[in-house]
């Protein structure tokens, strides 16, 4: 016989895992809680539903007024049940995923009270508060999923990129390591990029040629 839900259920969340590139490095943004419980702990930006509000005007909420972004592009990604949060009030998580590229990462918003942002790589991550964690490995899944399509990754790098950053993403999100060049001659190949006719400037080693995604391409899956 199965529980009914508002007797084990007292609120819905939503909460979004947005992700950037940064060096060719997968990011997730975090905020820190500084009240208990789980001070100093980090936690993912989120919000509770109203009552009579429909999920997606909740996560648009938070993109905008937590966050600060105007647009994102956001997706859902799972839903999970009977997570406990302050004064052990049980809720349903519903979480997101929001892609947003490193150059229009600039979190501009009013300091809040209650939190302060970062962004972390996803394979270093800091105290999480709640089931967080859980919530951000299930998001990270969906990316490793998701990423092997042309037209997935092309939102992630809407601007100019160089093809080792581009590959350090692969490698990070699917756990191997590829061989440089036969990367390079795959995803040239495909005829989904052109070269920008520019370098890159700055860091280590010689400058290399930077890449745009083609306006129009035929959508595949790159493995």
């Amino acid at each position: 016989m199965g529980l009914k839900v508002k007797e084990c259920i007292n609120y819905i969340e939503t909460l979004i895992n947005v992700f950037t590139i940064e060096n060719g490095k997968v990011k997730v943004l975090l905020f820190r809680k500084k009240t208990d419980p789980y001070k100093g702990y980090w936690l993912l930006p989120g919000e509770m539903v109203k009552s009579g509000d429909a999920l997606e005007n909740t996560i648009s909420d938070v993109v905008y007024d937590k966050i600060g972004l105007t647009s994102l592009y956001i997706e859902q990604s799972h839903i999970f049940s009977k997570c406990v949060r302050d004064n052990d009030e049980l809720v349903i998580s519903v979480s997101y995923i929001g892609l947003i590229d490193s150059k229009s990462a600039e979190i501009k918003r009013e300091d809040r009270i209650d939190y302060e942002s970062k962004w972390f790589p996803i394979d270093s991550l800091p105290k999480l508060a709640f089931n967080h964690e859980n919530i951000i490995d299930k998001a990270v899944e969906q990316l490793q999923n998701k990423i092997i399509n042309t037209n997935f990754i092309k939102k992630l790098f809407p601007g100019d990129f160089t093809l080792p950053e581009i590959q350090s993403v692969y490698e990070q999100l699917l756990g191997k390591k590829m061989d440089r060049r036969n990367f390079r001659k795959k995803f040239i190949n495909l005829g989904i990029v052109k070269p920008t006719g520019n370098k890159s400037e700055g860091g280590l080693g010689r400058p290399a040629t930077l890449y745009i995604f083609r306006d129009e391409f035929k959508e595949r899956n790159l493995f």
